[in-house]
């Protein structure tokens, strides 16, 4: 209990936005559904400008967790189709990078100074950081894990900007493609929002995606522990 105070009051502001990532894309999404049913003809017919704009914005809105990242590459894919992909991608980036910048800015490392406390947490931390491509893949892969709070967990691990970028977006590509499909074959937009119809192949995709994040994890986890284990023993040795 303690721990928990203590966690609580030096963190209070860090832990109660990552609960606000959670919970503010499924308001945002209903938002957007309302704006689409009352304006179906909003994204058609885009113009190079109009495109771009609304790129920026939903880059921005991703990042914020204003809306699921999800519902935003249906959507783009059934107004948009396979040209409007590359401009997906550069969403996705923004995203990334803005939901970077501001994690970093709230929590002014004060999650990590907490956990300094904890000697054998703070060092399977600093060893997950050496893998941290792999680690920031692995959580982008799945389809079921909130992209701006695991944007939020990365920045205040302070990974390095430059492989979260790269990681993030190559983590996003498979299960982005899958549903930026999808977008692409529907027929009516408010039906794939309540219903992608992933079909038996699309659901053994997105298990296998989960696994393929939850196994990763778990053995980036278990190995960086055995480090950092092993690199303790090792100190104790060497101590006078």
């Amino acid at each position: 209990m303690k721990f928990l105070r203590e966690l609580l009051r030096k963190n209070f502001s860090t832990l109660l936005s990552m609960l606000l990532l959670v919970a503010v894309p499924l308001v945002g999404s209903s938002s957007l559904s309302f704006v689409l049913y009352r304006n179906q003809q909003l994204l058609e017919n885009l113009t190079t400008g109009q495109s771009l704009f609304y790129f920026v914005i939903v880059g921005v809105a991703m990042a914020f967790s204003l809306v699921n990242t999800t519902a935003v590459v249906l959507i783009t894919g059934f107004y948009l189709g396979w040209s409007g992909f590359p401009g997906m991608v550069v969403a996705y980036a923004l995203a990334a990078l803005v939901g970077y910048q501001i994690a970093s800015t709230l929590d002014h490392g004060k999650m990590l100074a907490f956990l300094g406390h904890f000697p054998k947490v703070d060092a399977v931390m600093k060893e997950l950081k050496t893998d941290s491509w792999q680690l920031i893949f692995l959580t982008r892969i799945s389809p079921v894990t909130p992209f701006a709070l695991m944007t939020f967990v990365l920045a205040i691990m302070r990974v390095r900007r430059g492989p979260f970028l790269f990681a993030s977006v190559a983590g996003m590509l498979p299960r982005s493609l899958f549903f930026y499909w999808l977008g692409t074959k529907a027929q009516d937009v408010f039906a794939l929002l309540k219903d992608p119809g992933t079909g038996t192949t699309g659901k053994i995709l997105l298990l296998a995606l989960v696994a393929a994040s939850f196994f990763g994890l778990y053995y980036l986890f278990n190995q960086a522990l055995k480090r950092a284990l092993s690199k303790s023993a090792a100190s104790s040795t060497t101590a006078p």
